[in-house]
């Protein structure tokens, strides 16, 4: 199945860096040059999310539901992309995002 969102999406270091940290619920996208393990975490986010990892052709490989605040995550696979959406969301692997 295809879903389209709309979201933020984080290139530079510092954007990456930030996340969602301090923010209020809305969707981001990390997009990275090429495939790479990005484990992840919680801290400073204050609300749940999904977050769905995408090899370079968007489509979902790995998904962690419902990842609490003030928690860590470190992915199976390597990701070009990976995808953060408030908490919940119907996605699953083999999905494709569109962004």
């Amino acid at each position: 199945m295809k879903h389209q969102i709309a979201a933020t999406v984080c290139r530079s270091a510092w954007s990456k860096a930030r996340g969602l940290m301090f923010s209020r619920k809305k969707s981001v996208v990390f997009a990275f040059e090429q495939d790479t393990h990005v484990p992840l975490h919680m801290l400073f986010v204050f609300f749940p999310i999904d977050v769905y990892y995408l090899d370079r052709n968007q489509k979902v490989i790995e998904t962690k539901k419902s990842f609490c605040p003030f928690t860590f995550y470190t992915p199976k696979c390597k990701a070009r992309y990976v995808v953060e959406i408030p908490s919940p969301s119907a996605m699953k692997v083999g999905d494709v995002i569109g962004f």
